[in-house]
Parts: structure tokens; C-alpha cells; sequence
């Protein structure tokens, strides 16, 4: 078995390797994960659209996510496993953000916990990481705030964005946080931010320029086809596999195929000689 990855091996590897990061959220994917030798293993609260069905990640709870990151450092054993704080579960107070970050490592397994927002959350972040927990940032388009900016747009389009996502970054850096995904930014404002920084920047969406990459384990897959965003790539098309796979059983279970001969078990010769059931 590999050695476990920490968060002092994340922070090293900018400038000498990509970090490759993927979601997972319960004992399959995060065996999957676990097999393919990734570094991180984040359960987000995407999960919330992609496991769960919800249009956006705001009605994801604490039991939500402590349930899912449970399940997944079952299988998850190698990577650092990074556990979202959902909407509403830190925002109110610095308390607040490191009893529910507590709650995620003690309830949850997880390794570190992850929270969107850049300035305005450097005190919960600093108060987090004193109390021993580590901490990965999240800026740009940030999901939880889908109803500010209007939907998922892509954020860091103007020079004052960009200087507002350098500052946030450097604040969350002195705050303490290992690492910092940056989500539907401009590839240059990536860039800037990255250079900006000296712990690894993870993008999604966000181009090659930064540190590492994050992806929907689901997404990747092809296996959730609600919507397609442009910045993923599939590397597979697990859906349509499993539909092939379910229309065959159902096709074999209604014309008698299944089960076989193989499939099937059978009494000892004689185990039922004298046997009546009327």
C-alpha cells in the first residue's frame, strides 16, 4: 500500500507536480479513487446535485456531508480526503465554522475540511486551522453563492476581479489554508493568482496554469448527464454503459435467460425422496 497523502506532500508539490484531486462521496467512488492513486479526494457538496438530485448545493446539511465523507474514508485509505462545510454551516460565526469543521473530522473521518470565500473568511479560517484542522480554500465561481452572482457564471473577467481574487488569495494563504481551488476563472486570471500564492492552486475550470486539478468524480465519468459543464471532459461514458447493462437483465430476466444453469443451486440427490407437500 502507498503511503498516505498529507497535507505537507499537497503543499510541496507546487512548482514539482500537478496535484490531481477528484470527488467522491461514498465507498464506491472513493474505492475508486483509492485504486487510481489520486492525491486528494474531495466530498463535495456537489454532491448535492450529482448523489442527491437538488438544482444547486445550498439545501446540502452537516448530516449530508458527514454521512457521505463517512462513507467514503472507508474505501478512500491513501489520498487526503478534504470534507466540504455545506452552506449556512460556518458563515455565521468563526465558532460556528470550527465546531462544524470539528464535527467533519471527528464524525466524518475527513483529513481537512474545505469553505468557499476569500477575505471575509480568512478569521474562520485561521481560527479552523489553530484548532489543528487544515483547511482548503475555495474562490472564483463559488457554488454556494450561485444566488448572488445571478447562476454558475464565470467570475475574474476584469482587472479589478483579479486583483479581489489575488487579495482573497494571499489572505487565505496568511490565514493558514494548504491550498485554494479556483473554479470558472479565465485561464490568464488563473494564472495570476497561481503566481500570486506560494501554496498549489487546484482549478476547475480555471485552465493548465494552475497547481492541480479538480473534476466530479460523476461528471468525468459520464455518468451524470443532467448538464454537461464546458470546462469537463469525459473520460468515459459510464452511463450509457449501465443502461446497456440493465436493459440486458431486464431482457433476460423476462424471456427466462436469467437466471442460467450457472447461477442456480440445487438440494443433494435424495434430499427430498419421501418428501410430500400436501
Amino acid at each position: 500500500m502507498s503511503k498516505p497523502v498529507s497535507v505537507l506532500d499537497v503543499m510541496a508539490a507546487k512548482g514539482r507536480r500537478k496535484v490531481v484531486e477528484v470527488t467522491a462521496y461514498d465507498y464506491p467512488t472513493g474505492l475508486l479513487a483509492e485504486q487510481a492513486e489520486v492525491d486528494v479526494v474531495l466530498v463535495g457538496d456537489s454532491l448535492g446535485m450529482v448523489v442527491l438530485g437538488y438544482d444547486d448545493t445550498i439545501p446540502v446539511t452537516m448530516e449530508d456531508m458527514i454521512h457521505h465523507c463517512a462513507a467514503t474514508v472507508r474505501a478512500a485509505k491513501t489520498p487526503l480526503v478534504v470534507c466540504d462545510l455545506p452552506f449556512m454551516s460556518y458563515q455565521v460565526s468563526v465558532e460556528q465554522a470550527c465546531a462544524n469543521a470539528g464535527r467533519l473530522m471527528q464524525e466524518g473521518g475527513a483529513g481537512a475540511v474545505k469553505l468557499e470565500g476569500g477575505r471575509d473568511f480568512a478569521p474562520h479560517v485561521a481560527r479552523i486551522v489553530k484548532a489543528g484542522i487544515p483547511v482548503q480554500g475555495h474562490l472564483g465561481l463559488t457554488p454556494q453563492s450561485v444566488n448572488v452572482f445571478g447562476g454558475f457564471r464565470i467570475q475574474g473577467k476584469s482587472a479589478e476581479a483579479v486583483r479581489a481574487l489575488i487579495d482573497d488569495a494571499k489572505a487565505l494563504e496568511d490565514a493558514g489554508a494548504f491550498s485554494i481551488v479556483i473554479e470558472g476563472i479565465p485561464v490568464e486570471a488563473a494564472q495570476l493568482v497561481t503566481e500570486a500564492v506560494s501554496i498549489p492552486t487546484i482549478g476547475i475550470g480555471a485552465g493548465v496554469a494552475t497547481d492541480g486539478q479538480v473534476l466530479v468524480m460523476h461528471d468525468l465519468l459520464g455518468l451524470f448527464e443532467r448538464f454537461v459543464p464546458r470546462f469537463v471532459k469525459r473520460f468515459g461514458e459510464t452511463a450509457q454503459y449501465c443502461r446497456e447493462a440493465l436493459i440486458a437483465y431486464r431482457d433476460e430476466v423476462r424471456d427466462g435467460t436469467f437466471p442460467g444453469p450457472e447461477h442456480t443451486f440445487h438440494m443433494p440427490e435424495g434430499a427430498l425422496d419421501g418428501f410430500d407437500a400436501s
